[in-house]
């Protein structure tokens, strides 16, 4: 009979679970230290490319090291069309009912939160859009890239590590889920406001749905790039 050695597989899980720590911290560090970089020439959308690709080459890095693909993170062609308009759809219903429901309950919360005026910030970030259709149509290729990339690094990489980190168990699940989008919601407004909460319960929602519906990022990567084309429509 063959004696299996649990002292060899407790050692080998110890070590996996550093490596991911260590994955975290070269990936975490980087996501908020690069956006200390600012060229002012080239504008936020083009800064928030730079910040989001340098953070995409340290994912990738780090994923090749694991020897994991983003097809295993569920950059993969949809078995079924079908669902993913579904997962898409509910979405896109999910997220602005979470929004509303925060609303309605923001001045009962036993937190202070500091207001934030993002149309103003807006406007400064995208420049003058009103009634712009030109500037508007010349900046949304990079804002739907800027989507895309978010839901690969914020769902698809951070959960992912996020969980082998905690072993990968249900409770491991919750807290990747949660994690991602307090992180999320945070880097959006770096403080504890309206805006963080906002964006933090759309990364929590879009969280929920890439683990339910079987860890296919396309339906992700749809409503955020619907979602944000309304956005910047409402600001033409």
């Amino acid at each position: 009979m063959k004696s299996i050695d649990y002292k060899k597989g407790m050692t080998t899980k110890t070590t996996n679970q550093k490596g991911f720590l260590f994955d975290l911290i070269i990936y975490i560090s980087v996501m908020f230290l690069i956006r200390e970089i600012y060229f002012p020439k080239v504008g936020f959308i083009v800064n928030g490319l730079f910040w989001s690709f340098s953070t995409l080459m340290i994912a990738s890095w780090r994923m090749k090291v694991r020897n994991v693909s983003w097809t295993d993170l569920g950059l993969q062609k949809s078995k079924s069309i079908k669902k993913t308009l579904l997962v898409t759809i509910g979405i896109l219903i999910a997220i602005p009912l979470s929004i509303m429901l925060f609303e309605l309950t923001k001045d009962y919360l036993p937190i202070s939160l500091e207001p934030k005026n993002y149309s103003e910030n807006s406007a400064s970030k995208f420049g003058n859009l009103k009634g712009n259709w030109l500037l508007f149509f010349t900046i949304m290729p990079a804002v739907l890239l800027e989507s895309m990339l978010e839901e690969l690094l914020d769902r698809g990489f951070l959960i992912n590590w996020f969980e082998k980190l905690f072993s990968k168990t249900t409770v491991a699940t919750i807290l990747a889920v949660i994690l991602q989008a307090l992180i999320f919601g945070f880097r959006h407004a770096y403080n504890l406001s309206e805006r963080s909460i906002r964006v933090g319960l759309i990364g929590l929602i879009m969280g929920i749905a890439y683990v339910k519906f079987g860890r296919n990022l396309w339906p992700l990567i749809i409503a955020h790039c619907v979602l944000n084309t309304m956005s910047m429509i409402d600001r033409v």
